[in-house]
């Protein structure tokens, strides 16, 4: 498509490019150079660091709708991941100057110091319609602060991008070593807790997991080993489980599910019970015989309800996604089951009507799309890890 490429002003020193031609002129902030991946827009009004270091977003440029980000500062306990995942940001007004006590450092010097690049001063409402109606763009992003930003190199770049259907982002955010994990929730005035008397032994597959995951198992009395997307199954048997973390993270499903898949099929045929959240249910579902497709625009936000079809009772949520289990592929909704029998559909979207939350009727195995720690976002869903610790002490 042809450029569409506005006059450049003269205070501006970043610009975004789009894969369909469109350029927005901006204030650069963080580090200066250029930065590519799919844009995406999040709605959260808080938690702008959590979200930059959810490993989720691996391979995407994150646009925060709104428009006060950096007010809280930023600080070495709010993260999710210790090296950030995505791969840029994209913001309405300059940076907020911080205003609370508990900020180490201002979200630019942080942003410096992770070598991430963003764009201040864009319309982010019109950036979000652009999105919300035609779908989640590629798009690059480029900052020097003295104003030369090359645009042409800037649009070639973003319509040189892949797109993230069928790519294994896992494999880049995933730990190279397994590793134990004790650390709890926070409290005011104590900081994280630990975990000194667990009753459950958890392996947890990493597919990008978030920390506050790791820290609500712990919290619910479970001793924690983390292991590669890529661990076997012998691997994580010989561990004795009394349960299986299937983790969050990034990308295609369907490509990560080449190598991950077969070995949750071979947990679930050892009777492992298994609990899974965003990458690691629709891991599940691929596994139960289901399928996974990408999203138009994705759920990204910290209020999006989902109903609990079991008790009606609904759940605001906190979502990041791009993918989907499409519920007419669930084994027993055509009246044939799968391998493992049938799947449940137990939550689902009251926003868009999309599948939320899966049971194996014959298996000990559930999981939900959304994430149920809430880093940013409502507590309503902690309940979750209790029903896994249910799950495993019923044994």
């Amino acid at each position: 498509m042809p450029a569409d490429i506005p006059p450049k002003p003269s205070a501006a020193t970043a610009a975004l490019a789009l894969a369909d031609g469109t350029v927005m002129w901006g204030k650069g902030v963080g580090a200066e150079g250029t930065t590519l991946g799919e844009v995406c827009f999040n709605t959260s009004m808080t938690g702008y660091q959590e979200i930059m270091t959810d490993p989720s977003y691996a391979g995407q440029i994150v646009t925060f709708t709104f428009p006060h980000v950096g007010n809280v500062g930023t600080n070495e306990e709010d993260i999710e991941t210790v090296t950030p995942a995505a791969r840029g940001l994209i913001l309405r007004r300059d940076i907020t100057e911080p205003s609370n006590w508990r900020s180490d450092r201002h979200l630019d010097a942080w942003l410096k110091s992770h070598n991430l690049t963003g764009i201040a001063g864009l319309d982010t409402r019109r950036l979000t319609r652009r999105i919300r109606d035609g779908g989640a763009p590629a798009g690059a992003i480029g900052y020097a602060a003295d104003g030369n930003v090359d645009v042409d190199a800037l649009l070639e770049t973003a319509r040189g991008f892949p797109g993230l259907e069928g790519m294994d982002l896992a494999a880049e955010v995933s730990c190279r070593q397994p590793y134990d994990w004790d650390e709890s929730l926070w409290t005011l005035g104590e900081g994280y807790g630990k975990q000194t008397s667990p009753r459950f032994n958890v392996v947890a597959m990493d597919f990008g997991a978030k920390r506050n995951i790791l820290r609500c198992l712990a919290d619910a009395g479970c001793a924690v080993t983390v292991v590669p997307a890529d661990a076997s199954a012998d691997d994580i048997l010989a561990r004795k489980p009394d349960g299986v973390f299937l983790s969050n993270g990034p990308g295609d499903p369907a490509a990560t599910g080449a190598y991950a898949v077969p070995t949750i099929r071979k947990l679930l045929q050892a009777d492992v019970p298994l609990f899974g959240i965003c990458l690691g249910h629709q891991m599940l579902a691929r596994a139960l015989g289901a399928a996974t497709e990408k999203m138009h625009l994705g759920h990204r936000g910290a209020n999006h309800p989902v109903k609990d079809l079991a008790t009606g009772k609904v759940e605001i949520t906190s979502q990041n996604h791009g993918f989907v289990v499409t519920r007419e592929s669930l084994p027993g909704q055509n009246g044939k089951d799968g391998e493992f029998g049938g799947v449940s559909e137990t939550h689902h979207s009251l926003f868009d009507s999309s599948l939320e939350g899966i049971r194996a009727d014959a298996k000990r195995a559930f999981s939900v799309q959304y994430h149920p720690e809430a880093s940013p976002g409502p507590r309503d869903s902690h309940y979750l890890f209790r029903r896994f610790t249910e799950m495993m002490a019923a044994g």
